[in-house]
C-alpha cells in the first residue's frame, strides 16, 4: 500500500506518447497484485487451469507488457527482494486482510450477495505466491523483457535506476518511489479502462500521471529529508500507524513549524507521542528511504521472443487458447520491430 501522500502531490497527466521510447522500471510486485486483484470471473474467482491453478497474473502480464509495448514504452520489471524487518508488522497485517476477505468472499458467495460485492471482497483476497513469481520471471525471459532481483525493495531499486539514468522513471502505484529518491514517478500504467472509487459508488477514468520530484519538493517547499520525514509521521511499511490523528496535512505543517523529526524529538510533547507511537525508530526508518539496499548488477536487454517457449508456457502448461497466444506474439513481434526502426530512425 505505501504511505498516503496522494492528497499532498500534484499529479500531471500526460499521455503515453510522451513515454514514447522510454525506459520504465516497473514494480513488479504492484503490477502482479493488481492483475490478481483485478483479472477475475463474474464470481471473483481468478482465471485458472482445469487443475486450479492460478493464471490470472499471467494473464496480466503478457497483454499488459504487449500493450506498453505497442505504445512505445520499453518495460522492464523489478522484484522484491528480501524485506527490512521493520516491515515485518506491515506484511503481518496484509496476511491477515487477505485471510479475512477470503472468509468474507465465501460468506458473500453462500449467502448469495450481489455479483459486485462478491468481487469486491475477492479482489481484496489476492495472494502473491513464490511460484507466482517465479513462472512471472520466466514467462518475461522467454517473452524477450528484462527483470532485475532487487536485493531489496523493488520500488528502490527502481528509483535506483532512475537517479543513475538507467530509465527514464518508475512505474508504480505507490507514493514510495519518491521517498526513495525517483526523480519521475509515473502511476496507472498497468491499469486501464474505468475503476471504481473506493467505498464510493462513482467511476473515474483512470489517466496516465507523472510526479516529478523536484516540483513535489518545490511546491510543499521542503527538502526530500523533510519529505521523508513527513511520511514517517502520516505511517509507512515500516511504522504503519504513523501518530495518532495526524494526516498529510497536519504532518506538513509539523515538518514545516519544526524542520526536522529531529527537532520534534526535542519538545517534550512531541517526543513523548513519537516514543509512543511510532514503534520503530524514526531515524532509522529515514536512513532506510535515503539510503536503500540497491544493486548494480543488472542488465537491460530486450531481445526475440522465443515464440515456441511462450505457447509451450501457456498453451501447454496453463490452457491458454493457442489462438490468441500466436495473435499475442505476432503482436509483439510486430512492436518489436516497429520500436527498432524508430531507434534507427532517430539514430540518423
Amino acid at each position: 500500500m505505501g504511505v498516503q501522500l496522494g492528497d499532498l502531490i500534484s499529479k500531471k497527466v500526460i499521455s503515453f506518447d510522451l513515454l514514447r521510447g522510454k525506459i520504465i522500471a516497473l514494480d513488479a510486485y504492484n503490477c502482479l497484485y493488481q492483475f490478481l486483484s483485478i483479472i477475475r470471473q463474474p464470481d471473483g474467482t481468478p482465471l485458472k487451469t482445469s487443475n486450479g491453478k492460478i493464471t490470472s497474473h499471467i494473464s496480466g502480464l503478457l497483454y499488459r507488457t504487449i500493450n506498453l509495448i505497442e505504445l512505445g514504452v520499453k518495460p522492464t520489471y523489478v522484484f522484491d527482494g528480501e524485506p527490512h524487518e521493520l516491515k515485518s508488522s506491515t506484511i503481518e497485517g496484509r496476511q491477515i486482510i487477505r485471510r479475512r476477505a477470503r472468509e468474507e468472499w465465501i460468506k458473500a458467495i453462500e449467502i448469495g450477495a450481489p455479483a459486485e460485492e462478491i468481487r469486491r471482497v475477492a479482489q481484496a483476497s489476492s495472494r502473491l505466491s513464490e511460484e507466482m513469481i517465479e513462472e512471472s520471471k520466466q514467462l518475461l525471459e522467454i517473452m524477450g523483457v528484462p527483470w532485475v532481483q532487487s536485493p531489496s525493495e523493488g520500488e528502490a531499486q527502481a528509483a535506483y535506476m532512475a537517479n543513475k539514468g538507467t530509465v527514464h522513471a518508475a512505474g508504480s502505484q505507490d507514493w514510495d518511489s519518491i521517498l526513495y529518491g525517483a526523480p519521475r514517478l509515473v502511476r496507472n500504467l498497468t491499469i486501464t479502462g474505468k475503476r471504481k472509487l473506493p467505498r464510493k459508488n462513482v467511476w473515474v477514468e483512470v489517466e496516465l500521471e507523472l510526479i516529478e520530484l523536484e516540483k513535489v519538493l518545490q511546491e510543499l517547499n521542503l527538502t526530500r529529508e523533510q519529505l521523508v520525514d513527513l511520511a514517517i509521521l502520516i505511517g509507512t511499511d515500516y511504522n504503519p500507524d504513523g501518530l495518532k490523528k495526524v494526516g498529510p496535512k497536519r504532518a506538513l505543517e509539523l515538518v514545516r513549524k519544526f524542520g526536522s523529526i529531529e527537532k520534534m524529538l526535542n519538545d517534550p510533547e512531541w517526543e513523548s507521542r513519537i516514543k509512543e507511537e511510532i514503534l520503530a525508530d524514526p531515524l532509522e526508518i529515514r536512513e532506510i528511504f535515503l539510503k536503500p539496499k540497491v544493486t548494480d548488477k543488472y542488465k537491460l536487454q530486450w531481445k526475440e521472443p522465443q515464440a515456441e517457449k511462450v505457447i509451450d508456457f501457456l498453451y501447454s502448461k496453463r490452457e491458454f487458447s493457442e489462438e490468441r497466444i500466436k495473435k499475442a506474439l505476432e503482436r509483439l513481434q510486430k512492436a518489436m520491430v516497429e520500436r527498432k526502426q524508430a531507434t534507427l530512425e532517430r539514430f540518423f
